[in-house]
């Protein structure tokens, strides 16, 4: 039998402190921010990772969030669940509203780039296998994702090279939390 496991506050919502079963509201999960990377609600905690993927709520915010230009060696999908964004991949543009999906077969570039006048609310579900993350992903140089600002100059793999430049996560709510859907 399956144990339930024991959610924690971490000091902006409701994190897993062990494995096993649970559930949780996205308005009292856990969530880190980033100046210019948007927020997020991992869903799992640090000593609770998950195993077989990843899956977790961005929020991007039009003209300053940067979601960089990316191809992975596992699936990923993406669900809109409220705003709009452009969907840079393979280098060709598609413009997303709410409900769109996305599936991204192993080894596709990427990227999300929120436009529109609020907050682009995405659920993202990627694979974990192949010793990701700390292999697997890689960035590509693509004119389209530099003109749209989540390009990088020179090919890289290696994760801490392209988000050099960003600001650390950190945990807490977003500023704008009163206008997302769960508020």
């Amino acid at each position: 039998m399956i144990e339930e496991a024991r959610l924690e506050e971490v000091g902006s919502g409701l994190a897993p402190a062990s494995h096993g079963w649970f559930a949780v509201n996205v308005g009292d999960a856990a969530w880190e921010t980033n100046d210019v990377l948007g927020a997020a609600c991992f869903f799992e905690g640090d000593d609770a990772p998950f195993a077989q993927y990843g899956i977790n709520v961005r929020v991007l915010f039009p003209r300053r969030t940067k979601y960089l230009y990316h191809a992975e060696s596992n699936q990923e999908n993406f669900l809109v669940l409220a705003g709009e964004c452009l969907l840079l991949i393979e280098d060709e543009e598609r413009l997303l509203r709410a409900w769109d999906f996305v599936h991204c077969p192993p080894e596709t570039a990427h990227a999300l780039v929120a436009v529109g006048n609020g907050a682009c609310v995405v659920l993202m579900v990627g694979a974990r296998s192949g010793g990701w993350p700390e292999e697997g992903i890689w960035y590509p140089r693509s004119e389209l994702a530099l003109r749209h600002g989540v390009g990088v100059e020179t090919v890289t793999d290696s994760p801490e090279k392209a988000l050099a430049a960003f600001p650390p996560w950190r945990l807490g709510r977003p500023a704008e939390w009163a206008a997302l859907p769960w508020a």
